[in-house]
């Protein structure tokens, strides 16, 4: 049995964040009924790439119902109402305020529901001065100053995948899980909002520690870390970049020592600690690519491993799908068809990995739900 078996999850979403929430929850055994538009989460048509459905949507839909809901129509709002009566958790990641003007605001829904555990996904809260604004992950990643401490020094970059969304969609689905227990224990529901701005700002507390009582910020480094050294890539003799990172003394001398052949180079004035070797950084890297420079990558990084120097290939995303560590299962798309993708990143040990049941067509379960939730829904109209 798995640990959520028999937890009714109703959710109003769309995109990444709340999806990746609700697929979480889906995964540990809760029935999760998405309730969608006519035309469906428009994040069934971002791309084609899952022979010929959306990476997002297979990705973060797996073993949910669908069912097609207008809300402003009484009929449907009265069946998501009665929908709702009998869940335990319901998410939602519309606009700011668009549900609250449909009826469905969580305020009135935990009030009407004590048990229940409301959870508002949106991009920037529910503050007046970011009312008007919309929050797509670039949009987040750039107002949050993330991008502003990422690529290049001499160009920003976006990070290379949904960030913001994936981290919003995680807190959520953390936040969830304390209130399940809470609720459990208490019989208690609970009302939650996560907005993405929140998760990112959240994550640059240390660049903002920087600006806001140190020295400034942490520049643009490419790949280098701003303020431990040397961690960063170096390509060796045929053209191939290796990262390393040293997080200690001792592992500085033994790069010296055992990787370059060089211990004199441990003890250099300007490389004796990480503080002076952040600040001579140009120097430093400088006098290891001396040596790396003439090295083969498979030379460097038996010797890296040999000293138990912490390394990584600096890999492509076609040298991820060949990875040695990539764990996968199979995930059937709405059409059926099956796609090795990777696996859930916890492993519950006495529990084989499942291939996922598949990710809904649009409306697939309109007519099961309706007929399900119909018995319930005329005591549900005084509600709406």
């Amino acid at each position: 049995m798995k640990p959520l078996e028999g937890c009714l999850i109703v959710a109003v979403e769309q995109a990444v964040a709340a999806p990746l929430c609700t697929a979480r929850l889906a995964e540990a055994g809760a029935r999760v009924i998405k309730i969608e538009r006519p035309d469906g989460d428009f994040a069934r048509g971002y791309d084609t790439a899952a022979k010929g459905e959306s990476s997002y949507f297979v990705w973060v839909n797996q073993g949910k119902e669908s069912v097609v809901l207008d809300f402003k129509k009484p009929e449907d709002a009265v069946l998501l109402e009665a929908m709702i009566a009998k869940a335990d958790v319901f998410v939602q990641n519309l606009a700011p305020g668009a549900l609250k003007r449909a009826g469905f605001g969580s305020e009135r829904l935990r009030k009407d529901y004590p048990g229940l555990i409301t959870c508002d996904i949106s991009g920037y809260g529910e503050s007046e001065a970011m009312a008007g604004m919309k929050a797509y992950d670039l949009l987040v990643q750039a107002e949050s100053g993330l991008v502003g401490i990422s690529g290049g020094p001499g160009e920003m970059g976006r990070i290379g995948v949904s960030v913001c969304d994936v981290g919003a969609g995680m807190t959520a689905h953390a936040a969830v899980l304390e209130a399940l227990y809470g609720k459990a224990r208490s019989g208690e529901g609970a009302a939650l909002k996560i907005s993405l701005f929140d998760v990112a700002a959240e994550w640059m507390t240390v660049p903002l520690i920087h600006n806001d009582f140190g020295a400034g910020a942490p520049t643009r480094q490419g790949l280098r870390h701003p303020s431990i050294a040397p961690y960063g890539a170096y390509r060796t003799v045929d053209g191939i970049e290796t990262l390393v990172s040293i997080q200690n003394e001792r592992e500085w001398h033994r790069l010296c020592a055992q990787v370059f052949e060089r211990p004199e180079m441990a003890t250099d004035p300007r490389y004796e600690n990480n503080n002076l070797r952040v600040i001579n950084r140009d120097a430093m890297d400088s006098d290891i690519l001396a040596v790396v420079g003439e090295l083969s990558v498979d030379t460097f990084r038996s010797r890296l491993l040999e000293a138990g120097i912490a390394f990584a290939g600096v890999n492509s995303v076609e040298q991820l799908s060949v990875h040695r560590a990539l764990r996968r299962r199979s995930v059937a798309t709405c059409e059926g068809t099956l796609l090795d993708l990777p696996a859930p990143p916890v492993q519950w040990m006495e529990r084989p990995v499942e291939n996922a049941p598949g990710t809904p067509q649009i409306g697939a379960q309109s007519d099961a739900l309706r007929s399900e939730f119909l018995a319930q829904a005329g005591e549900m109209t005084a509600h709406v």
